[in-house]
């Protein structure tokens, strides 16, 4: 019998709640700041999730690590200050916590944030309680190596499952040897996940308790 999930860890931005507003609108604010033209919110949406270093690079061309710390500082100024508030929670998140929590699954969140950034959200939308971890990213610092400290340290085991809605939740649970699960709400696309081959792709928040039942076999 496959060996039940013991922790379920959650992205953050594009699993839990949409942040294209306040992710768009700061990448514009640095963007303006440096010369470069501000895009539309829509074209945006693809960059919500991987390491802010990367997308400024992706949009600008810049290559150089000191001038891309300048762009995620000057993106941070606007988005720790009023973007995290530009958050929208996804319709059925806090009831699907509320009964993974009850149900004894320990609970927690890798996301590619830094971690005050993530908290603030979470004590936005009054999650906290829920999760046991948060771990936040850090310019140069890959999500798979996130994971792989918090399996190190004995934070998670095994057994943890990653649920998140880009490629990169997916390949790092895989760099790992976790399972994990794709989730469609978000900003990755369904050939984007599938491409991955996650143990699980779900359609909608309440798929998620499917993580319980497979917790009680």
């Amino acid at each position: 019998m496959e060996l039940p999930h013991d922790v379920v860890v959650f992205d953050l931005d594009g699993t839990l709640s949409d942040p294209l507003v306040g992710i768009g609108r700061s990448i514009n604010y640095a963007l303006s700041h440096f010369g470069y033209s501000e895009l539309p919110l829509a074209d945006l949406a693809v960059h919500v999730g991987p390491p802010l270093d990367q997308t400024f690079s992706v949009i600008t061309g810049v290559s150089s690590d000191s001038e891309l710390v300048g762009f995620v500082t000057k993106y941070r100024e606007r988005y720790l200050e009023i973007g995290y508030s530009e958050n929208v929670l996804y319709p059925g998140i806090p009831q699907v916590l509320h009964t993974l929590a009850q149900s004894g699954m320990k609970l927690g969140v890798c996301t590619s944030k830094r971690v005050d950034a993530a908290e603030k959200i979470l004590d936005l939308f009054g999650l906290s309680a829920y999760f046991s971890f948060v771990s936040g990213g850090e310019i140069g610092r890959h999500k798979w190596q996130q994971l792989q400290e918090l399996l190190a340290n004995g934070v998670i085991t095994q057994s943890a499952v990653m649920v998140g809605d880009r490629s990169v939740d997916i390949t790092a649970a895989h760099r790992n040897g976790l399972p994990a699960a794709g989730v469609l709400w978000g900003h990755g696309s369904r050939e984007e996940l599938e491409g991955e081959r996650p143990r699980y792709l779900f359609t909608s928040p309440e798929e998620l308790l499917q993580l319980v039942r497979d917790h009680g076999n």
